[in-house]
This record gives C-alpha cells, structure tokens and sequence, in this order.
C-alpha cells in the first residue's frame, strides 16, 4: 500500500517542501569542504608516482617492489571499506570524517621517520584506512544534502578533485622531492589536511538521511544481496573496476614512463605531467558531466553511455602515447604527450556519470554501504593489482609492454557499461528534501 508519505515522495517538489535557504547553504559548505578535502586526499595518493624513482634508488628496490607499495595501500584500503560501510549507513558521518582527515594528516606528516621499505608499506597502508573512510562516508553525506537530479553535477564537482589533487601531487611532489628530499612532499601535504579537518569539524552540520528507511533489522539480512542482485550497481562498479585499473596504471608509471623513454627528469617529468592531467582530467570531468546531464534528460541510459564511449575512445591515444618514438612530433608537439593528454580527456569523461550512478541505483539507507562496495570493487579488481602487474611485466620486458595491459582493460570497461544502461535507474524528480540538523 502506498502511504501519504511515500505518495508525495512521487509527486515533483512543491514550493513548500523545497530545501529552505538554511539547508541550501548548509549543502553548500559541506560541498566545498569536502571536495576540499577529496583535494589533498588525492594530492597525498599522487606524491608517489612523482617521486617513486627516487624511493626506488634509495631502497634498491625493483619495478614490481614498488607497485606493491600502492598493492599494500589499496589491501588497508579495501580491508577496512566494509567496517566504514556499516558504521556510515548507522552513525553520524561528519565526526568520523573529522577523525579520518586527520589520521591521513598524521600519517603524512609521520613520513619523515620512514627509512625501510617495509615501514614505507606500512606508511601507505595507515593512509589507505584514513582514505577509504572518507571516500565512503563524504559521498554517502553529500548524496542526503542533494535530490538524484542533482547527483551528477554534485559528484562530478566532487570528484574534480581527483584530477586536481592528483596533477598538484604529481607536479609539487616531484619538484619539491627532486630539491628537497621524497620525504619533504609528504610531510608538506600533512598540513591542509589538518586544516580542513577543523573546517568540517566547526562549519558541517550532519544532514537527515533522505529517502525511506527500512527496519534496520530488514537491511541488515537483505543488504549484501540487494546490491549483489542489482544489475544496475553491479555494472557500473565492475566498470568503474576496469576503468581505475587503467587509470591506475598510467598515472602511476607516466612519470617513470617519461624519466626512462623520453629522457625527461623527475621535476621536468611532473612538470608535464601535473598539468596533463589538470588541464585534460578536468577538462574531462566537466565536459563529461554535462554531456551526461544534458543526455540524460532524454534517456537515463545516457549515465552508463557516457562512460562506455570514453573508455573505448581512450584506446587509441593511449597506444599512440605507449609506443610512439621519442623523437616523432606532431605540429612540433611530442606525440607522446599528445597521445596521453588525449586519453587522460576521454579516460575521465565517464567519472561523474559513474559515481552518480552508483547512488542513484540504491536505496538511501545502504548509500555508504554502497560505496563501500564500490570502493571494495574497484581497487580489488583496479589499482590495486595494474601498478604492481605493470611493474613485474617491465620487470621482465619493459615499460612500454606494462602500460599497454590497461588498453585491454579499457575495452573491458566499454562493454560493461554498455550492458548496464539496460538496467539504467529513472531519474525522478525529487527526493525528500534533507535538512542540515
């Protein structure tokens, strides 16, 4: 039976259950922070590939060695999602993001005292938990701030920090840890973290959860199964898998890539880099995000089009970046740079689309559950295996073959989203509005 509740839950938004100015504001805050803090999250998670040839030198380590480190990061990062998934989806979120940004500060700023590759994996391990309980519960809260048809322009601007942070880690990393030391870098990132901790701390107000809630004693026996039986999540966080191990892969390795094929160093290596990836990932992102939007007016197939489209489109100027020769310029530009400028465009045009998707395809109580999931997924079967599998393929060949493992992928994702838009959500019009409590 459908109550009066669920009824007007329906029905579009009236001016009087509109979000009041209050709320509107409060969403907006907690809009700029936290896409403030996915920022330094992703300038600490890029430090690495700008400065990882120096840490290699140091340690006497190997090319595989070395893509372990982000396979020990991503383990912390994945054992801990499910934990953070359920306390997400029952307690007050803002207190729990206050405490994971300023363990990931810590740990940052602890690095200092790191002088073992071993205690360098445990370094990144401790940054993975801090990461994956942000990376939970900030979308989880910004989805009860905004209605589904907001969702996409939401985290499309949250996640234009990924490019951002990550061109900013790869740029300042490699620049201060070329004058400065590798330490330098990370010890550096550990104080805009601390300071948007108390930011969030002071001027976030936890909103309602939106949408209907079950019992708890009903979610907790059907949760797992409801996101396992629907198809809609399940293709596009499988992906979303295929797509980070791709990405995962090349911007991990580029810098190497440059340093050792093109002759670059390390400052002038993340001097290219940093700015590819700005430039072209948030050119990327924006684009991407609107497309989607203005598309999915017309069919809401066009939330797993988008994605599909870009990551078959990556292939081309991906092979053109991996196996062009050093010395072969097109309109005087290298065509290295041209090929990966061009991939990391197309390679980011589905990012919003996705994150959207996986909100808009579950009930509002299992969000943070959801994007435990999500995040569980995607690193599993993502970046946590393409650095280290990229590393020992270079190993025995070299890093032009390594890279080219994340053009299969990429093929991959393509046809997973392809087949997720038969399952693709309606968009509806409203949700209960949130109010900041």
């Amino acid at each position: 039976m459908v109550t009066g509740r669920d009824s007007a839950m329906l029905k579009p938004m009236s001016e009087a259950n509109k979000p009041r100015a209050g709320a509107v504001a409060g969403a907006t805050v907690a809009l700029v922070l936290l896409t403030a803090m996915n920022f330094v999250n992703y300038i600490d998670r890029y430090i690495l590939p700008a400065v990882q040839e120096q840490i290699k030198g140091e340690f006497h380590i190997t090319d595989g060695q070395i893509g372990r480190l982000v396979f020990w990061f991503m383990i912390a990062y994945m054992g801990s999602s499910p934990i953070t998934g359920w306390l997400g989806d029952r307690f007050p979120r803002k207190p729990m993001i206050v405490v994971a940004a300023l363990m990931i500060s810590a740990t940052n700023f602890f690095t200092s005292s790191v002088h073992s590759y071993d205690s360098l994996n445990l370094r990144h391990a401790m940054l993975g938990i801090g990461e994956a309980c942000f990376g939970i519960f900030a979308p989880s809260m910004l989805a009860d701030f905004y209605p589904e048809v907001q969702r996409n322009r939401v985290m499309t601007i949250f996640n234009v920090a990924i490019p951002v942070g990550a061109a900013l880690g790869i740029l300042g990393g490699g620049i201060i840890g070329q004058k400065y030391g590798w330490r330098s870098s990370f010890v550096l990132s550990a104080i805009p973290g601390a300071l948007i901790a108390l930011l969030v701390a002071f001027f976030i107000k936890e909103p309602e959860r939106s949408g209907r809630q079950p019992e708890k004693a009903k979610v907790e026996k059907t949760i797992v199964m409801s996101l396992l039986t629907n198809p809609a999540y399940m293709c596009t966080i499988l992906g979303y898998a295929a797509v980070t191990f791709s990405l995962g892969g090349i911007s991990n390795w580029m810098v190497s890539f440059l340093v050792r094929v093109d002759g670059y160093t390390q400052a002038a290596a993340s001097a290219v880099m940093g700015p590819i990836i700005v430039v072209a990932g948030l050119g990327g992102m924006v684009v991407g995000g609107v497309w989607a939007g203005w598309w999915s007016k017309r069919t809401p197939k066009a939330m797993f089009y988008v994605p599909s489209i870009s990551a078959v489109a990556a292939v081309p100027p991906a092979l053109l970046c991996f196996f062009a020769p050093a010395t072969l310029k097109l309109a005087g530009v290298p065509a290295t740079l041209i090929g990966l400028s061009a991939a990391v465009f197309l390679i980011f045009l589905g990012t919003g689309p996705v994150n959207a998707t996986t909100l808009n395809s579950v009930r509002a109580d299992v969000r943070a559950t959801a994007m435990a999931g999500q995040l569980l997924v995607i690193h599993l079967l993502g970046d946590m295996s393409s650095p280290a599998l990229i590393g020992t393929i270079s190993d025995h060949t070299n890093l032009r073959l390594g890279l080219s493992a994340t053009l299969i992928t990429m093929v991959i994702a393509g046809v997973i989203f392809f087949i997720g838009a038969r399952y693709a959500p309606k968009l509806h019009d409203t949700i209960e509005a949130p109010v900041a409590a």
